[in-house]
């Protein structure tokens, strides 16, 4: 004779604390198992969730914001091409901004606009550190996250996800112009 059904909890011991794995079970019914789980939250989720309230946009994929804060370090799928194509939609947004405010602005002061604001050392890096990306970019442990090189390519890869997720390079650049600030090309203080 078969029980009509039977309850299973799982738990896993870490530190002495009891985490349940499965948080509800449903009966058994003939040979087949029915388990409903509760989707649990990472503190890399949680993270990722602060970071979309952050920078004003909610990801419909957000398995595109997962990989724009992998570094290649922890992931063959990683923010690499991600972050090519954020520094090309920021290069993209910053000169419609200086364009529209001075349509008769010299090459050359464009170029140093868009230098200025691409540049690692300053205004990327500091961008990203408002952002606290050191504290979400997934890396190996060899690997320091608070780097410059590290964070501002996790920053540029957003604007790439924000573009692949809604289809639209302007929805990226709005949202860039909002992280950024109104001061296109100069820096932020933290």
């Amino acid at each position: 004779m078969r029980p009509a059904g039977i309850l299973i909890v799982f738990f896993i011991v870490l530190t002495g604390n009891e985490i349940p794995i499965f948080s509800q079970a449903q009966t058994v019914n003939q040979d087949h198992l029915f388990i409903k789980v509760k989707p649990s939250s990472s503190p890399f989720s949680t993270a990722l969730e602060t970071l979309q309230t952050q920078i004003g946009y909610k990801f419909q994929n957000i398995g595109l914001l997962r990989r724009a804060m992998t570094h290649s370090s922890f992931s063959e799928e990683n923010n690499k091409a991600l972050g090519i194509f954020g520094k090309t939609l920021i290069s993209t947004s910053v000169s419609l901004q200086c364009l529209n405010k001075n349509i008769d602005m010299p090459g050359k002061d464009l170029n140093a606009r868009i230098s200025e604001i691409s540049n690692v050392e300053s205004s990327c890096a500091v961008d990203a550190m408002r952002l606290e990306l050191e504290k979400v970019v997934r890396v190996s442990p060899k690997t320091n996250s608070s780097v410059p090189t590290v964070v501002c390519g996790a920053f540029r890869a957003i604007f790439g996800a924000i573009a692949v997720d809604s289809g639209k390079s302007d929805v990226a650049g709005d949202v860039f112009v909002r992280v950024h600030g109104g001061h296109i090309g100069e820096a932020l203080a933290m």
